[in-house]
């Protein structure tokens, strides 16, 4: 036992400085890239851009299950949004509670032709389709439930304009979100194929009319975690990935794709548990089996707000669900990986994924068990020990104050009250017992998907309102409990 700890030891400790060198390369590139990009806004004129007629129009694609809590707002939101020509496709897959009619009766739809139709991907039959005169942006299908995959390709076949963006029925943008993204593409249209938002937790923030108005951090330490997990993941990483065109995801919750490429690759495959990381898979493979120029692009000062879970159950679930999908989809392109024409996503971006996502659990809780089998077996030294600890705790630090220097100092963002320092100290609760948690979640999702389950979870919806009210202390308890919606 004791050799095989000692090779264990070793091999762990080689695979920790290895991913180290690495976060710490990613979070360096960031910071230049986020510097670069600093210099470049400070001299764009959004809101002229947003009254151009040269700026090309958008289809905003809003997949919908079982959403009547927040999707009023959410496309409320939508109708006001800081764009010259753009159109709102909401799609129905198939709730069971009031989604569709909260819509009929909040906008006054009546049925309608489907005019716009065309099979360009593969979808479900679409029951109706509704609009209104006096609403002409907004558009609503009523489709056969067929997961949210298949909603977006119905998205797609409705769509009018050639850029398509999605979004999350649950989330909510910035009024210059859309333009940002879309100045991105104009860069360079011919090359842009994708490119993904900044999503951001808005759990303890105000929100009114559709609007983040205050950036809070929430008063539950869930979300509060998530809100830096996701800033880590988004600011700390995607800008580096993005800058050496090896983004393997453009986040479901808010991205921008040219809509002939999305038709190109056969659009979003049925039945695939995480069909964001699938579609961007999808289109590098087009392109680099083709020799075409292309970049997908992170764009971090478009920004789309959504809801976080707060409870352990529905926080596992969602990520087993992650897992599920990411598993699948290094399974399914695994074939890309070491040849030389698929250069960065093969040689890095799919083998760091596969090691430091899907892997990574394995090496996480077995290496604790193996700590455990030093200090029970007299192989180390306690000062040794905590040395190890503590290095693991100050890489997580160092990890989320780079993030906090893109997120306060680069993007003129700060989260209001003693946010730093509580900040700090989620890090440490990552480190020591979240990512832990995490990593069990993972395996849960490993088995999940050697069973072939393929459920979808549970989700917890609250309007908005209510959420707000909750964390200034203005809601009761029972009202919080009674309008809470379960999604299956």
């Amino acid at each position: 036992m004791r050799p095989f700890l000692l090779d264990y030891g070793v091999v762990a400790t080689y695979l920790i400085i290895g991913s180290s060198i690495l976060y710490f390369f990613i979070l360096a590139v960031s910071h230049q890239k986020m510097l670069s990009l600093v210099k470049s806004t400070m001299y764009s004129r959004f809101r002229e851009l947003a009254g151009s007629e040269h700026v090309p129009p958008v289809s905003i694609l809003v997949p919908s299950h079982n959403e009547e809590l927040t999707i009023i707002e959410s496309v409320r939101s939508l109708m006001l949004l800081e764009f010259p020509v753009y159109e709102v496709v909401v799609i129905n897959d198939g709730s069971k509670d009031r989604t569709l009619q909260v819509l009929v009766e909040a906008f006054d739809l009546k049925p309608c032709r489907f005019t716009a139709f065309r099979s360009l991907v593969p979808s479900k039959q679409i029951k109706q389709m509704y609009h209104n005169p006096q609403y002409p942006k907004l558009i609503v299908i009523d489709k056969a439930n067929g997961g949210k995959a298949d909603a977006l390709n119905a998205g797609i076949n409705v769509a009018k304009y050639p850029l398509v963006a999605t979004i999350d029925a649950d989330s909510l943008l910035e009024k210059d979100a859309l333009i940002r993204l879309v100045k991105v593409y104009m860069e360079n249209p011919e090359e842009h194929i994708a490119i993904g938002g900044n999503v951001r937790i808005a759990n303890g923030s105000t929100v009114e009319d559709g609007r983040v108005t205050s950036i809070r951090l929430s008063n539950k330490w869930l979300p509060a975690i998530q809100y830096v997990e996701y800033m880590k993941a988004f600011l700390g990483g995607r800008i580096g990935w993005s800058s050496m065109n090896g983004l393997l995801i453009v986040s479901g919750a808010f991205g921008l794709f040219r809509k002939d490429y999305l038709i190109e690759v056969g659009g979003y495959e049925e039945d695939c548990p995480g069909e964001d990381m699938n579609i961007v898979m999808k289109l590098h493979r087009y392109m680099l089996a083709r020799n075409l120029p292309y970049k997908i692009i992170f764009c971090p000062d478009a920004v789309c707000w959504t809801q976080a879970p707060d409870t352990l159950s529905i926080l596992g679930s969602q990520r087993r669900r992650w897992i599920r999908g990411t598993l699948w989809n290094v399974i399914r392109f695994r074939s890309m990986l070491f040849i030389p024409k698929y250069k960065v996503i093969g040689w890095l971006s799919l083998p760091y994924t596969i090691l430091y996502e899907t892997v990574s659990p394995y090496i996480r809780l077995s290496g604790l068990a193996a700590l455990a089998g030093y200090v029970l077996m007299d192989m180390t030294q306690l000062p040794v020990l905590l040395v190890f600890l503590l290095a693991n705790l100050l890489i997580g630090l160092v990890f989320t104050l780079g993030s906090l220097i893109i997120e306060e100092i680069a993007m003129g963002r700060r989260v209001s009250g003693p946010s730093l320092l509580r900040i700090l100290g989620i890090s440490i609760v990552i480190s020591v017992y979240y990512d832990q948690l995490n990593a069990f979640w993972k395996l849960l999702g490993h088995w999940d998907y050697v069973r072939r389950n393929n459920g979808w979870g549970n989700m917890v919806r609250r309007s908005w309102k209510e959420d707000t009210a909750a964390n200034t202390g203005s809601a009761a308890t029972g009202t919080n409990a009674s309008k809470a919606q379960a999604i299956s």
